[in-house]
């Protein structure tokens, strides 16, 4: 079965990319767990984040936005002594302000949803790769969602990382049109 080069260095990135990655997501508590683990994996490898998600997910409460909001600063230091998350003091806390401007985003436009696939006017873009070496790191459409992003208070959101996000929640379709998932995720 022919898939995208990258999902085939590690059985967690075969399993994610067959299962996950480009499928277009509309659950906020999902959307919120991605944004989170993708800022988490900023400078490092998706793997290492793949390897602690199940930390992540007891830790950080299910990525239940209301309950992270409300940490402490004990509760934060408490995480960064747990070896089953990355040890980050700024991405710990950014985790914290983002579960706030989530809240607030969701407030604002009656869902995180709503407003996060406005900047692709709610409909995948549907990219037609042939190789990786075609697929960018940014797009104007990364970059001024980071833009909008950071306007609002939210942190780990740099253009290169909203694309990846983009990617995993199915705002884009970066899977190769030669990847068995291409057409899968398409429909």
């Amino acid at each position: 079965m022919k898939r995208c080069d990258w999902a085939n260095s590690n059985p967690l990135e075969t399993i994610y990319h067959d299962e996950e990655w480009g499928v277009p997501v509309h659950d906020d508590r999902l959307l919120f767990e991605m944004l989170i683990l993708e800022g988490a994996q900023t400078g490092l490898s998706w793997v290492t984040i793949l390897q602690k998600r199940a930390g992540y997910l007891k830790a950080f409460d299910h990525f239940d936005a209301r309950k992270i909001a409300r940490y402490s600063e004990a509760k934060k230091e408490k995480l960064l002594q747990n070896p089953a998350i990355v040890r980050n003091r700024l991405k710990v806390n950014a985790a914290v302000e983002n579960a706030k401007c989530f809240l607030a985003v969701q407030k604002e436009h009656g869902s995180f949803d709503a407003y996060i696939w406005s900047f692709v006017d709610g409909k995948p873009i549907e990219n037609r790769w042939k190789k990786m070496s075609n697929v960018p790191a940014i797009t104007p459409v990364a970059e001024a969602m980071s833009k909008a992003l950071k306007k609002k208070g939210f942190k780990f959101v740099g253009p290169t990382t909203c694309y990846a996000y983009m990617q995993a929640v199915g705002m884009v379709n970066d899977h190769l049109v030669s990847c068995f998932r291409y057409d899968e995720v398409k429909r």
